[in-house]
Order: structure tokens, then sequence, then C-alpha cells
């Protein structure tokens, strides 16, 4: 039992929706706390609105509450349990930080004797009011930067007056720096200076001067109760102070930093971790050090909860933070509990990295046209990818590799920027692809002096690039033939790819390929162990390298690979890669699921991801994890390791999907259905046929490959036309467009961007119902789980609309058409898993507008408004474990259920909030209501027509 033993029962607060600044990290760490609580015997009670996510699962708590995150809604579960001992506020990011106060402020926890653990309210005032962290800071001599609160408009001209520009101002208490910018003039200054008046929830702002070029660090820290302190990981931002750390590409350990430099901070972070309040459990403090040699340090920030930092390091040293601080928050002390990895040793101890890793941001500014895509203190990034590597150089390119935004890498492709102007633009301005300018910039011959004076980026990371670019210049003197082993071993332990080299040699990617393997450079998988080997690891979580051959003294010739393969049949989950608009959290939410059920039916499971904010990367949910890109290369190294018996594909999104065609081309299983049948349902032009030769009812549509053609299409369509490319994602590039000029224009940037794509034309059925279903089948029999019917009509994309379930407005004669041709559809793409379709509904006939034969994103939304595990079941199917009437399906659900989307427009102010056909929300939140008479849903009906646009 833990050691309070008066804590029987814990409510914890989830995050909501996922939004930019808030993503599914704090999914990650509610998780593993709920899981760590439950292993105590502790029971759980947990209110979050967000479906899509594992954490509301409900195997994840003894109780979870789909509900809004309000204090109405806190209290009417306090009544319900009045058993309730404690609140665990702290893993839900700032939006449960924001709910407990407010809670705290009405009196709710008193009222109902509910004690506030993992953190106490006074040290959430002190980090969130700014003048008070300011003064405290000042009292026990941690240096800040020169700042004062402003709570008026005239109070902050005074500031200004007396700083000089420029100038940083942040709002207090608000998420992935809302409201925050930097200002060099006075306009931008008055502004910005409104805005994060308006924005901050007690209307007030601090204002500081900006410490631009200062270098950034983040240390993530664990206290118990007894006041022992441990160190996670030390976190160096490459880009230095001006950009959020959200968006910013970070490296641990730190890189740059001196130890005496280190261990000043250390002492730091420790003394105002204990001077802001008294209480057990996880903190983030991030720190400016000056970029000369004196290295002087000023605290930035300090934030007593898990924040978005603890689960990247996590996934960096394979210390589960957000499960130990959940074990603190009961009372444990952290040489009561044992290091999760080694399972020997304690977890009072400081994770030692014999490995580099990188993060990258991944942004989606196509969504938002016109939007202002610099980089500052305001975040604007979706999701992340990390690549662990044996150097900072290896992890550099995993990462890029890993983004999916078709780069094969740092350089070596063909797609790098040759415009002066141009990469000296980004460069000053911090671009999103920054990253791949700075190598640009190298390749150019642009000096790195000058490089490090415009983006003020340590001279040790633009080093490190100027080796890469060396390397390439070098590989290029060669041709496939004539390079040697020890050239093309040393471009694999940076990190190039066999695409890479392959330009570099002009010859084909499998010539490389076939080459290393000739000449025994193969990869070889090492431990994530927290300990740099010191103590062996009993966990299996893994990441790929290059190592030279050892002899040893018996004369045996080898290189160490820690990746035991056993006897076991094996299934390969592939992963769904970085959040982004279109694909977020729900595939994880899948891939989860399907290893569980793959695990229930005796199969070895492997999961390969390169996420680390997501529970599918957590080390301890399939029985071995490969943190790696979901890439090609790495992918096919790893299945030629482990020779399983299939890869799942239909779990992991558009991405995992697109790998489909490769391992069907090497002969790799694919479980479920086949390739051919995604193949067929991702072609637009051979899905209509499919349609036509099984009567089902679609919209008048014709396939276009040149401009010409599409003109020539649109006399025999007649306008508005709906203009869709095949294989992509989210809606990505879908519009509507109502005369020849707009037709022509968008297909010719179409084609710019998608070369060879085929575009589907289709006549827009103005003013028709939008519904969806979704359905698992075994290739005989069908079984349908959900229909939906959408509140918004036609034309607004899948994601972006209000679904409800049941539909509330689609007569018998309607839904029987839905389910004919939902099974139809299914059996005739021989579909063995799951499928998705959509339907345009007008003058009563039902049209098919697509289908998805994988999960979708509405899956988990029906899953838990049915409470019936769905993804379960499906992949039993696609393993051929078991048939859909082996289940007894069992939906249960009174009223309606309503998938609402959330959008983070609040990052774009300029941007235009209209809501077409591609896809624009960041999540999701679900409203259960009785009927349809209840005010909530009246008023999105009434809405419905507002958004859209083309």
């Amino acid at each position: 039992m833990p050691k309070n033993k008066n804590i029987k029962s814990i409510l914890l607060i989830g995050s909501g929706p996922i939004i930019i600044g808030q993503a599914c990290e704090f999914d990650y760490s509610g998780s593993q706390a709920l899981r760590s609580l439950r292993e105590d015997g502790i029971e759980t009670i947990l209110i979050n609105s967000n479906p899509a996510t594992i954490m509301t699962d409900p195997a994840m708590a003894d109780h979870v509450y789909l509900l809004p995150l309000t204090t109405k809604s806190i209290v009417k579960i306090l009544k319900e349990h009045p058993q309730i001992d404690a609140v665990l506020p702290t893993m839900g990011g700032q939006t449960a930080l924001n709910l407990c106060i407010e809670a705290d402020e009405k009196g709710i926890w008193e009222d109902f004797g509910v004690e506030i653990i993992g953190v106490n309210i006074d040290a959430i005032n002190i980090t969130e009011d700014r003048e008070k962290f300011r003064e405290l800071m000042l009292e026990i001599g941690v240096g800040m930067a020169p700042q004062a609160t402003a709570t008026s408009f005239l109070k902050g001209k005074e500031i200004a007056q007396e700083y000089g520009f420029p100038l940083c101002i942040r709002a207090s208490f608000t998420l992935g720096g809302a409201g925050a910018s930097i200002v060099y003039d006075e306009k931008e200054f008055d502004e910005a200076l409104t805005r994060g008046l308006e924005i901050s929830p007690i209307h007030e702002v601090m204002i500081d001067k900006a410490m631009m070029g200062w270098k950034e660090y983040e240390l993530e820290l664990l206290r118990d109760k007894n006041d022992n302190v441990v160190i996670i990981c030390t976190i160096e931002n490459m880009d230095p102070m001006g950009i959020h750390t959200g968006d910013s590409i970070t490296v641990a350990p730190a890189m740059t930093l001196s130890d005496k430099t280190f261990q000043k901070m250390r002492d730091m972070a420790i003394h105002m971790m204990r001077s802001i309040g008294d209480f057990a459990g996880g903190c983030n403090v991030q720190f400016a050090v000056s970029p000369d040699e004196e290295e002087e340090i000023i605290a930035i920030e300090i934030n007593p909860r898990v924040s978005r930092s603890s689960a990247l390091a996590s996934k960096a040293t394979g210390y589960p933070i957000a499960k130990i601080a959940a074990k603190l928050a009961l009372g444990y002390t952290l040489d009561e509990l044992s290091n999760q990895i080694t399972k020997s040793t304690s977890a009072l101890f400081e994770p030692t990295l014999d490995y580099v890793i990188v993060k990258i941001p991944r942004w989606n500014f196509d969504k938002f046209e016109g939007s202002d895509r610099t980089l500052g203190l305001q975040m604007k990034a979706v999701g992340e990818v990390m690549g662990i590597g044996r150097s900072f150089q290896e992890a550099l390119h995993k990462a890029t590799q890993s983004l999916e935004i078709k780069r094969n890498g740092l350089g070596a492709d063909g797609k790098g920027y040759k415009n002066y102007d141009q990469i000296i633009d980004k460069l000053t301005n911090a671009s999103w692809d920054r990253v791949f300018v700075l190598y640009d910039a190298i390749q150019m011959g642009i000096p790195l002096s000058r490089i490090h004076e415009i983006t003020k980026i340590d001279m040790w990371f633009l080093k490190q690039y100027e080796e890469l670019f060396q390397l390439e210049k070098e590989i290029s003197t060669y041709s496939i033939d004539t390079i040697d082993r020890e050239l093309l071993l040393e471009a694999k332990q940076k990190g190039y790819g066999d695409r890479q080299i392959a330009h570099m040699l002009k010859c084909l990617e499998s010539e490389v390929y076939n080459k290393r393997r000739e000449l025994k450079i193969n990869r070889v998988y090492k431990l994530v162990d927290t300990c740099a080997a010191e103590f062996k690891a009993q966990t299996p979580y893994y990441y790929s390298t290059f190592e030279s051959e050892v002899e040893t003294a018996d004369g045996k010739v080898s290189v160490a690979n820690e990746s035991v393969v056993t006897d076991k049949k094996k299934i390969i989950v592939l992963g769904s890669g970085p959040n982004r608009i279109g694909q977020g959290i729900e595939f994880d939410y899948c891939c989860v699921h399907g290893v569980l059920a793959a695990s229930e039916c005796g199969y070895e499971t492997i999961m390969i991801n390169c996420n680390p904010e997501t529970v599918s990367t957590d080390f301890d949910i399939a029985d071995k994890l490969y943190f790696e890109p979901v890439f090609w290369e790495h992918i096919y190294d790893i299945i030629q390791h482990e020779k399983p018996e299939g890869v799942i594909v239909q779990l992991g999104g558009q991405t995992a999907l697109k790998l489909a065609e490769k391992l069907e081309r090497y002969g790799v299983k694919i479980m479920g259905t086949s390739f051919q049948s995604l193949d067929l349902a991702e072609d637009r032009g051979s899905f209509s046929t499919l349609l036509k030769e099984n009567n089902i009812p679609y919209p008048k549509f014709d396939v276009a490959e040149t401009a010409d053609e599409a003109l020539a299409i649109a006399d025999v369509l007649d306008f508005p036309i709906l203009v869709r490319p095949s294989y992509v994602l989210g809606g990505q590039g879908m519009k509507i467009v109502i005369n020849k000029q707009e037709l022509e224009e968008h297909v010719i940037d179409l084609l710019k961007s998608i070369p060879g794509n085929k575009l589907l034309l289709d006549h827009y059925l103005d003013g028709a119902i939008e519904a969806e279903a979704d359905a698992i089948c075994d290739g005989e029999n069908v079984y349908i789980i959900g229909i939906m019917e959408h509140i918004e009509p036609c034309g607004i994309h899948s994601g972006d609309s209000n679904a409800t379930l049941p539909p509330f407005n689609l007569g018998e004669f309607v839904m029987q058409q839905i389910k004919d041709h939902t099974k139809k559809i299914a059996l005739a793409l021989n579909t063995v898993g799951l499928i998705n379709i959509q339907f345009a509904i007008k003058d009563d006939t039902v049209y098919i507008i697509e289908a998805n034969p994988r999960a979708s994103r509405t899956v988990p939304f029906i899953a838990k408004a049915y409470k019936e595990p769905y993804v379960n079941y499906a992949t039993k199917v696609m393993l051929g474990e078991k048939k859909v009437t082996d289940f007894d399906f069992n939906p249960q659900l009174e009223g309606y259920a309503i998938k609402q989307p959330v959008f983070s427009f609040n990052k774009f102010p300029n941007v235009n909030k209209k809501l077409g056909p591609e896809m624009k929300s960041t999540g999701e939140s679900i409203l259960f209501i009785e009927s349809l008479k209840d005010d909530e849903f009246y008023d999105l009906y009434s809405r419905r027509k507002m958004y859209l646009s083309r």
C-alpha cells in the first residue's frame, strides 16, 4: 500500500482536446499516472473530454467521465463519488492546473474534503503570476532578465519607455506561449500589449528585455516528500532564445554546456524547486545562458507539473517521469521505488545517456493559408518527432527522416534551397524548415561565422552540419563501384539514408542497400537502458545504429546487437509518426489497441514509431519497441531482423498505409485488407469504377492529370466542382471551385506540389447532408459499428464537422441505403478489418464520397460512445483469429454523442477561419446529450452553415 494510507480514491484531471501548445504528451503522462496509481490499488476517477485518446479508454481508470472540463462537471463527479480523497492536477497540462485553481477559488475541494496532491496551489500561483515569481527569484538570488508587470495599457507603455526595444511580452496564466511575442518597435508593441492583456485570464502581462541570442536549456526534476531531488534530463535547445521551446529543435543530453555551468544550473534548479513550495512530484525549469565565456545563467520560468518536455525526457532517458511522479504524489520516496528499466536498481538515480536524442517539431502551416510562418515566442507546431543515434549527426538525420515531409534527411535529395536571398531570409526570420536551410547555406558556401551571426546557433552545431556536408562532397566523387567500406560505413554512422547515398553516387537506393549487405554494413540495435549499460536492462526498448566490427581474443569478428530475436510468432504494428492535422492521436489509440489485441492472440508484439508524445511509444506497451523513423529503410531492416508473420498497416493512418506498396513488393505479408484493396480505395478513378459496377450512386465525376483535361471535364460536370487529389490525408489540397479560372489555378497549383497525381473532379452536391459509417468486415460478414450524421452540410471536411451518433435526421429509407452501400463496398473491396465510408445525401439518394479501408478518425469516438472495444475486435479479425460473427456486440448509448472539433486558430490571428473540404481542426471533444431539444445541440445546428467556404 502507498505510504499515505488515507488516500484510497483519486480524481485525475486530463488535458481535454488536443490544441497547439497542449498535445498528446499530457495524454501520455496521464495514462502513465493512471497505470501507476492502479498498481497501488488506488481507485481512479478520470475526467477528460477527449474521445480520441487511449487515456479515456474504459480500461485505463475505474471510472472515466467524458465531460467538459468545467467546475460544474467536477461537482457532478464529486457528488457521485463522495469517496474521492484527493485530486491529482499535474498530469493534464495547463488546462488541468487552471481548472484545479478555479475549483479551489470556489471552495469546491474544501466543500468535498478533497486534498490536492502532487503540487500545491501556492506553487502554481507563484510560478504563473510572473510578478510574484520575479520577486521570489530576487529573494533567493537567482538572476532573471530585467522585467516588470503591466495590468494596464498605460503601465505597459511606461515599462517600454524605460527598457527600450527589443522586448518580450508574455501573458500570465496562458498555454503554449499564447499571447507572447518579441517586439522591435512601438507599433508592434501596442498591438502585442493589447492582445496579451486580452488573452491573459487575469489581464496581466510581463514585459522583459529580450535576451536575443542567449542559449536556452531545460531541466526535468523530480522531488519526493523527504526532499530528495533527481535531475532526470538536461535538454539543450539548438535554437537560441526567442523561439518557443515547443517550436525549437532540442537535443539531449546538453551538448555545449561547460561542466562548471552545468553544476551551477543544477543547483539553481533544485534551489528554485524547493523555494516555490513543499510538494512531491515533477517540475520543469527553463534557463537562458549567455553565449560568451562568462556563461551567465538567468531563469526563464518553472512549471510545477509534468510538462511537454517531460514526455520527451521520459522517452529520451527511459525514465518514466509521470509514472514515478504519481507514486511520489502518493507519498512514496524515490529510494523506495525501483528503476522501471533495470528493475533491480532504485529510482533515486539520474539517468546516463550513451546516445543522443534530437527532437524536431512538425508544423502544418499549409492548413492555415496566409499564416505567419516565422517562429517566435508563441508555439505553432502541431506535433514532434525524436531521433535516437550514437551521435548528434545520426540522431539529427533520423529525426529529419521521421518528419514525413518528403525529405530523405539533410541535403543529398535535390530538394534544398538554391537562392541566396531566400536562404538568408529563412535564417534571419526563423523558418519552420531551418533545420534543412542550415545545410543549404553551408552547401552554398555561406561562411559558418555569417550563419552564426544571423541565427546565433552555437558554433558546435554548425560545425556538425559542416562535417556532414564535407562527407557528402567526398562521397559524391565516387561511384557505387568505387566507394570503399570505410567511407560507406561512416555515411551510415552519421545517419545518411540509402536514398541520400544513392543520390550522391548517382545510382539506385537498392544498389546502395545491396552494396552495404555485401560489405556487411548492417544495422544493429541498442537498448535504451537509462544507465549506459552499467546495469542489465530488463525492458526491450531499442534504437538502431551502425558499428565497426570488433575482433575478440578468440578471433571472432562481430558487431554487438542487443536485440535478441525469439522464436515466437511475431506481429509488427506500424505507428502513425508525428501528429499533424488530419492524423492525430486517434491513430495512436488504434495502434495501442492493436498491439494489445495481437498480444491476446499469443503473438509477440513489435511497435515501430518515432513520436515521443504518445502511449504507443511507451516501453511497456508492446513486447518490443523500436523507436525508429516510420521510414522504409528502417522498417525493412527491422523486418529482416525480426522476421514477423506479418505487418499491421491499417491502424497507423496514412503514414503506415503509404508503406503498404513497398511491403507488398518486398513480399512482406500485410495483415488484414490486402495492398490491392487499399490501393483501389485510394485511387479515386478505380474506386468510382468499382461503385459503377456495383450500382452504387456517386456524384458525377471524372479523373484529370492535367489542367487541360480538367477544363474539358468541367464542361460536362457543371459547377460547383470538388477537386480532390489521390493518396492524401486530412483533405489536403481539396477545394470547391465555382468557375473555370478558379479550377485552372487550383489544378496547376496542385500538380506543382503533387506532381503526377490523379485528380478526381466531381460535381459538388450543394446543400447535401453528409454522413459516415465505420464497419468491421472479415471478408464475408460486415458489422456496422456506427453511423454518424454531420451537423454541418456536405463540403466541410468530416474532421471539422460536428458528427452525431446515431443520426438525428435521416429517415429509415436513407438509413437502409447507408447500411446496404456499406456492406456492399466492404465486401467488394475484400476488406479484412476496419473500413470507413463517407456519404452525401440529397433528395433521399445516398451518394458515396469516399471509402477508407483502415482505422478512421471516428473509431475511438464510436468505441467510447458505445462502450465497445472495436479496435480490439477488428485486430483479431485482421489476424484471422476471429470472424465478425464470433463477437457479441452490445452497444450502449442513451441519447446522442456528438464529436466536436476543436481549432487552434488563436495561434494564427490573421488567418481565414472559414471551413471547407480541407481539414483544419487539431483535436476533438465528445458531448453527450439526452435529446435533440438540448440547448447545446440547438446552438450547433443553428450555426451549421456559418463557416462553409471553398
